[in-house]
């Protein structure tokens, strides 16, 4: 039975391999990277990749442009984020030659509490519907961004996507693809079907798409601030929205809500430092990951080899217990992320790894203690933008506010139902998120700014991207195209325990004498055509005084520059 299955994997590898002949570079990249001077732009909808090159050309900053390609993506992936969503960012000042990071996540709402849910018999909280949904933190976050770095005015940033809102646009055949799936289900929620649907389906590959409400919603923002969102006409149609659904979302809690800025919280692998932003984020994963790694001579063992796939799918179960127990609000809970992220920390967890067997199971470590999108912008000055924003579960909870033209996001799913976990459902927290926005820099300067969107597998994409650079010397396309390791299975910040060691899940392109290699050290094996994420990344080459963009093969995206 196990030699019929694994003779089954490897056929549909084979079909899934496509003979690729290139006179430069991996037989896996799918272009040569982007290369311009002035700046540069890496979005994974080409139409919005060039609305944040019409803003750099107009005079606007990265964070500017940043901000348009923003809001340009909510009109045309409502399938990945919206301004229902909530955003994260990390900004490289060149004025200040520094990182700032950005947390724009909403808390849950003031009027639910644990005791609701465990009053109504609920073991999870519903990932669809008004129960889910916390406050949206998008707008605040634009706003927050450009107060400390814009240039423009917010009417001039927001105006190409009300512009495109309002006068409609081809949609894409991923994107068509994906809204066909979400409005299907969906439409049984209020005036989703009204919004998504061209005369009763949802759009197809090449049809114009318009969005007249979110038009005018992104009018009103663009004239009367973030507080025409958080405390106007916006946020009273959202709590009247919510009474009439019997949602606990209410105008207090849009009223009361803030973004935070944060310190981004860094490794140093190999002489590149790392970044990403502490919880509620999952990006400390990521740090971890790559910190057990370090332990090993990656470049010795080989990209797509048994052995490297094998090491690093432990590393990341490792890992992810970690986030399954310390990952939450740290307005809640005083995180121990020092020692996570500590080489000493990671020394001891590498012993845990067994070179030769897959592991069934593992402990958190012991403390000593007392669907998204992601985009990234460079201008002429050397700013550089990472900035990831997201409605969760694809389109959001289907709760859809008349006349706004956008569904709230449903990241309350997220919060756990287990009394006494860090990640347990309180009144106006934030809960556990997975979208992260990630940086490196080399001997104190900007390196590359750079996301891989989706879910689970963002910090395993994130380390995968710096050993791809690192330790296989790929250039930026290369290290976004090559076939990626996805585990799926380990314990979950909602409570769910890893089974049986979960699943292996990789792309074609992995040879047929590692996959049995992995089998035989007690993988369980699956192929899988999507789940691998969304690519997008900016390098500065400091020498040459140029930048380098790369964008998602497997997405719509384009990088561009000028």
């Amino acid at each position: 039975m196990k030699k019929l299955t694994f003779l089954l994997i490897c056929l549909i590898f084979t079909l899934q391999i496509i003979a690729q002949d290139r006179i430069t570079g991996r037989e896996f990249a799918t272009r040569s990277e982007v290369i311009a001077q002035h700046g540069m732009a890496c979005t994974s909808q080409p139409l919005a990749t060039q609305v944040a090159l019409d803003v750099l050309k107009q005079g606007g900053n990265a964070i500017d442009a940043a901000i348009a390609a923003n809001a340009t993506l909510g009109l045309m992936e409502p399938t990945g984020n919206g301004i229902g969503g909530d955003l994260f960012a990390i900004v490289w000042s060149a004025k200040d030659q520094k990182l700032y990071g950005l947390n724009a996540s909403g808390r849950s709402p003031k009027s639910l509490s644990l005791e609701y849910f465990k009053k109504n018999n609920f073991k999870s909280i519903p990932a669809y519907g008004p129960l889910p949904v916390s406050v949206p933190g998008c707008v605040d976050g634009w706003f927050e961004l450009h107060k400390k770095f814009g240039k423009l005015k917010m009417k001039e940033i927001l105006n190409p996507a009300i512009t495109y809102a309002r006068e409609g646009f081809p949609v894409s055949e991923l994107i068509a693809y994906y809204m066909q799936k979400g409005v299907r289900f969906q439409k049984r929620y209020p005036n989703v079907e009204k919004v998504f649907a061209l005369n009763g389906h949802a759009p197809k590959k090449g049809e114009i798409f318009k969005n007249p409400a979110l038009a005018n919603t992104l009018e009103k923002i663009a004239k009367g601030g973030r507080d025409e969102f958080y405390k106007g006409s916006i946020a009273k149609t959202i709590d009247q929205f919510f009474k009439e659904q019997g949602g606990f979302l209410s105008y207090e809690d849009m009223a009361s809500h803030y973004s935070e800025w944060v310190e981004p919280i860094s490794i140093n692998y190999r002489g590149y430092d790392v970044w990403e932003l502490p919880p509620n984020g999952q990006g400390t994963a990521a740090l971890q990951i790559l910190n057990i790694m370090e332990g090993y001579d990656v470049k010795a063992m080989g990209f797509g080899t048994a052995e490297y796939i094998h090491h690093f799918t432990e590393a990341k179960k490792l890992a992810f217990e970690d986030r399954a127990k310390f990952y939450a609000d740290p307005a809640f809970n005083d995180l121990p992320i020092d020692e996570l992220i500590s080489k000493e920390y990671a020394d001891k967890r590498r012993k845990l790894i067994n070179s030769k067997r897959a592991g069934r199971s593992y402990d958190p470590g012991k403390i000593e203690t007392g669907n998204t999108i992601y985009l990234t912008v460079a201008d002429k000055d050397g700013n550089m933008v990472s900035l990831i924003q997201s409605n969760y579960r694809g389109m959001g909870s289907g709760m859809c506010p008349p006349g706004l033209g956008f569904i709230l996001q449903d990241r309350g799913e997220m919060f756990s139902l287990e009394k006494g976990h860090l990640n347990v459902f309180e009144p106006g927290k934030r809960p556990f998120h997975t979208i992260i926005p990630a940086f490196i820099t080399k001997d104190g300067k900007p390196y590359i700014s750079f996301g891989l969107m989706g879910g689970s597998m963002q910090p395993q994409g994130h380390a995968q991207i710096v050993i791809n650079l690192v330790d296989f010397g790929m250039n930026l396309q290369e290290a976004g195209d090559a076939p990626r390791i996805r585990h799926g299975g380990s314990s979950q910040p909602t409570g769910e325990k890893m089974k049986n060691g979960g699943t292996l899940y990789l792309e074609s392109g992995i040879h047929w004498e590692e996959l049995q290699k992995l089998m035989q050290m007690g993988h369980k094996i699956q192929w899988d055509l999507g789940g691998f994420g969304g690519y997008q990344a900016i390098l500065w080459d400091e020498k040459n005084k140029v930048y380098y963009g790369a964008s998602e093969s497997r997405k719509d995206g384009q990088a561009a520059g000028y």
